[in-house]
């Protein structure tokens, strides 16, 4: 938990940091100076001419108010990857799947299912969106408010070098990668990435909301063409990972890992995608 709080904090934090720098290093393609971001993102508090609707109505709200409906589907997935978790853990008691990763799949079928008998129409993007952001500030809430200090502070200097280098590795790998394999717009990409991987998908857009608010990058785009290839890996990481280093199988899931990381980088060299971007 204070691992996660760290990140989500340093995501933002030090997300703004590193657009500061690289407005200053002119990698910023529609924001020239850091002191011209708009006053919201400064202070959080949109101005009346820049507010939005949370949502659109979908249903009647005789029968039921839309808003309902949509936090009724979302706790229906939560609920399902719950049931699914404990089903495995029943049959196969060794085998703890995070709720997360069952989420995942049965939100998957559910949306498969939807669009097959026509309900996805109702379904509110927008509003599910805004859902999903209410429940991430309550778990960072109930994360910061579930940390144990006494357990912080007798392992304070482990965790400290832990949340350090795991800042500077993601920093390092993302901005060095980023320039040599995103051919336009690197540093907006980057950026997203960074929110991405020490915060949440909402700290990604966040931030790239900051160095590209009129969406000019098309990132968001790119991101949903490449979760389909992403999602498997990243359920499959924070499925196996803990139980890898919980059994003593640590080192060789690092190898195996380090090995797929190679694999990549090389297949990248030979298929020529790894150029420095202008």
């Amino acid at each position: 938990m204070t691992a996660a709080t760290i990140g989500i904090i340093g995501s933002v934090i030090i997300g703004l940091l590193i657009v500061k720098r690289g407005t200053q290093k002119g990698y910023t393609s529609f924001l020239s100076n850091f002191s011209d971001l708009p006053r919201e993102y400064r202070t959080g508090l949109l101005p009346e001419e820049k507010r939005t609707k949370l949502g659109t109505t979908t249903t009647s709200s005789i029968s039921m108010d839309s808003l309902t409906f949509n936090f009724a589907i979302v706790m229906s997935v939560a609920l399902g990857g719950y049931g699914l978790s404990k089903l495995v853990q029943l049959f196969v008691p060794e085998l703890s799947l995070p709720v997360f990763s069952c989420a995942f799949i049965v939100g998957i079928i559910v949306a498969t299912i939807f669009k097959k008998v026509g309900i996805a129409k109702y379904v509110c993007t927008s509003t599910v969106g805004h859902l999903s952001g209410t429940f991430t500030d309550i778990l960072v809430a109930c994360g910061i408010a579930s940390i144990k200090l006494s357990v912080v502070v007798q392992n304070f200097i482990p965790l400290l070098i832990l949340l350090i280098v795991g800042l500077l590795c993601t920093a390092i790998y993302i901005f060095t990668v980023a320039k040599r394999i995103m051919p336009t717009y690197w540093f907006e990409k980057a950026i997203f990435s960074w929110g991405w991987f020490t915060g949440t998908m909402a700290m990604g857009i966040a931030m790239l909301r900051v160095v590209d608010p009129g969406q000019r990058t098309h990132c968001l785009e790119d991101y949903a063409l490449a979760y389909l290839f992403i999602a498997p890996v990243e359920i499959s990481l924070v499925t196996f990972a803990p139980m890898a280093f919980m059994n003593g199988w640590g080192w060789m899931f690092i190898g195996i890992c380090t090995a797929a990381l190679l694999a990549v980088l090389i297949i990248g060299l030979m298929k020529g995608w790894l150029k420095r971007s202008k």
